[in-house]
């Protein structure tokens, strides 16, 4: 064991346990003491912050504006209502007759300003206090309005059931069909395939090129078509407007 080792293990003298206690309780209070005062300090700083906040809310309070409080039972009464009647029209040339129900008095009751009630023939033209008798300008009750129905066209591939769809002999068509010459001289050969809308009277009204081989043809087809006659179709025995595909065929001979 060293010198050192030794020194440390031995045990305190009473006079070195003394002065360590009283170090102790002098640390102590010490520390005690600056608790206190730290935990005042807190307290007080709490304090003021509310109080200033408690003063700022007060005096937005007093900068906001003031609004009067009445009670219900404390209102002024409603003013009455100054209603103005609607005014009474007279039309100058209307019957002497007034529109209304007749109700059965003596003879002696009625006033003399109280004329006869239309018949069925004049209420259309009477009103509650009646008119100068003149019968020019009769003003109607209703006026008669005429209105044009116009039929919409068929959808070209919306299916309509008919009894007979429009019919046209192809082979009669094929006559009305002139080749052009551009396709004649080019050997060109082909199909064009035309969806037409045949009104009631079997006369075309409307096409579409569904398909074709070559548009050299095209016009050609048109022509041929829209020149044409068909049977319109047939739908509950009368005869409607209604789409059908004709197809147009080129051969050179």
């Amino acid at each position: 064991m060293t010198p050192s080792s030794f020194f440390a293990l031995r045990p305190q003298t009473s006079a070195q346990a003394l002065y360590g206690a009283s170090e102790l309780k002098s640390y102590i209070r010490t520390s005690t003491l600056r608790g206190f005062i730290g935990s005042l300090s807190i307290l007080a700083l709490m304090f003021l912050g509310y109080g200033a906040l408690a003063l700022a809310n007060r005096i937005n309070t007093r900068s906001a504006p003031v609004i009067a409080k009445m009670k219900i039972m404390t209102l002024p009464p409603t003013p009455p209502s100054q209603a103005i009647p609607p005014p009474q029209l007279t039309l100058p040339n209307a019957p002497l007759a007034r529109a209304g129900t007749p109700v059965a008095v003596p003879d002696e009751a009625l006033r003399p300003d109280v004329q006869d009630f239309a018949n069925v023939d004049e209420i259309s033209r009477a009103t509650l206090n009646g008119g100068n008798g003149m019968d020019e300008g009769i003003m109607p009750l209703a006026t008669e309005i005429t209105t044009e129905v116009r039929e919409e066209e068929p959808d070209a591939y919306i299916f309509i059931p008919v009894e007979k769809e429009p019919y046209i002999d192809i082979k009669e068509l094929q006559k009305y069909v002139v080749y052009p010459d551009l396709a004649k001289r080019a050997n060109i050969e082909g199909k064009v395939s035309i969806r037409v809308l045949v009104g009631k009277n079997g006369v075309p009204k409307k096409w579409i090129i569904e398909s074709s081989d070559s548009d050299l043809f095209n016009e050609s087809a048109i022509k041929a078509v829209m020149k044409s006659v068909f049977t319109p179709a047939i739908q509950n025995n009368q005869p409607i407007d209604c789409w059908v595909s004709i197809p147009i065929v080129y051969r050179l001979r």
